[in-house]
């Protein structure tokens, strides 16, 4: 699915994801996420690498969202979930388990059974960055009309 060619917004936040995943709009974006994904860390050597845009998680009627800047290159794009499987989802998640919002205190999938209750996390880029520096601005325009 393209997103340019979509003529009317989605509906659900299924839909929405559906269409974050399918996202090629920002081609220096993708070539280093896939390339990132390609090379691979040494500590994820036997990884499969998620190396797509990262959808949005968590509870579809939440009342509380965390909205983080962008997927880190060996965490969310290793992963396919917010948070997941860097330093700062090993600080998030546990926190979030305490306060009744995650149903574990771990992410390290996004196939481990993590729950989020009352809770949507996602982020303003939806690819991880090169050199793990903030988008520009024509990046983040391009993610806005996505989702």
């Amino acid at each position: 699915m393209n997103p340019a060619s979509v003529s009317s917004p989605p509906v659900t936040l299924d839909e929405l994801n559906a269409l974050v995943t399918a996202c090629n709009r920002c081609t220096r974006l993708r070539e280093h996420c896939c390339n990132v994904a390609a090379v691979r860390r040494k500590a994820y050597a036997d990884w499969e690498y998620w190396g797509r845009p990262v959808p949005s998680f968590g509870d579809s009627m939440a009342r509380v969202l965390i909205l983080g800047l962008a997927p880190g290159a060996h965490g969310s794009n290793r992963t396919g979930r917010p948070f997941t499987g860097d330093g700062s989802g090993d600080f998030l998640f546990p926190v979030l388990h305490e306060a009744g919002f995650a149903s574990q205190a771990n992410a390290t999938s996004r196939n481990d059974g993590m729950e989020l209750h009352d809770l949507w996390i996602t982020a303003v880029a939806r690819c991880a960055p090169p050199g793990n520096k903030t988008h520009n601005r024509r990046a983040s325009q391009l993610c806005a009309v996505v989702g």
